[in-house]
């Protein structure tokens, strides 16, 4: 049994540990002291208002910004599948999906078909890059993150440039690997709703750690209330409340009759 599947990655050790992590750019501190870890299984996600240091503490743990003091310890042989938060597409450039795909890694066909399968994009293979929709491409960008094959998913704002309707089945579609492949996922998001029903561990930052935790602890903690409001606290409460339902494998939504015992927890964990 893997531990996504016995839901218990809090007895693992960490994929990637930030102990103690600050950042100065200039005379301006961006990170203060910052702790994070994610382990396998567990899909942690980064929230903060803007300029708080979300893509800079994720450029950190990727290794792509030296911290000024601290350290960012990563399991060894540990492989990271990061999936940036823009991309610009030149529409001049006669690029298509495939190409973009094997940039840098090459890759067979049969991968990048199984790839883009996965996530529910194998019918643009060979469409230009500079056509597809943003929730498209951001499906494309999660399969060329998964063409690693890691153990640490980072997604850094996975729903930029996708409508309101796909943003939900983004979310479950992320849920849906993090099982089937037991790696643990990092992401960023301003989501706070989707976040809230989805994550298994919020952090809160304001260029330190406000608060962490389970994601109902995190909506009544002081800190978070304090910068995002309690009437989006509370908002986002009663959207947990009336999130009555599960996921099948395929990530669609089961409801409580249909096998989930009625105390069962939602995919976003204790309620």
């Amino acid at each position: 049994m893997t531990l996504a599947a016995s839901g218990d990655y809090s007895q693992g050790p960490p994929l990637v540990l930030a102990q103690g992590v600050s950042v100065r750019f200039g005379r301006r501190t961006v990170l203060d002291s910052v702790d994070i870890q994610v382990r396998a299984g567990e899909i942690v996600t980064l929230v903060g208002l803007n300029g708080a240091g979300k893509s800079t503490l994720i450029r950190v743990i990727l290794g792509i910004v030296q911290p000024d003091s601290g350290k960012v310890t990563r399991a060894p042989g540990l492989r990271i599948g990061y999936s940036p938060q823009h991309m610009r597409r030149d529409p001049i450039l006669p690029i298509t999906v495939r190409r973009f795909l094997t940039l840098g890694a090459p890759a067979p066909p049969e991968k990048l078909e199984a790839a883009l399968d996965e996530v529910g994009a194998d019918a643009i293979l060979n469409f230009p890059l500079a056509e597809i929709s943003g929730g498209e491409m951001q499906r494309v960008l999660l399969a060329r993150a998964l063409l690693r094959e890691p153990g640490l998913l980072v997604l850094d704002e996975p729903l930029s440039g996708v409508d309101v309707t796909s943003q939900s089945e983004l979310y479950r579609l992320i849920a849906t690997i993090r099982d089937r492949h037991g790696c643990g996922v990092l992401l960023v998001s301003h989501d706070l709703h989707l976040v809230m029903a989805e994550s298994d561990t919020v952090v809160c930052l304001n260029r330190h750690i406000c608060c962490t935790g389970r994601p109902q602890a995190v909506l009544r903690d002081p800190e978070f209330i304090s910068l995002f409001g309690p009437h989006l606290s509370e908002a986002i409460a009663i959207y947990q409340h009336s999130h009555d339902h599960r996921h099948d494998a395929l990530g669609e939504p089961l409801s409580i009759d249909a096998g989930a015992p009625e105390d069962a927890p939602a995919s976003g964990g204790p309620l």
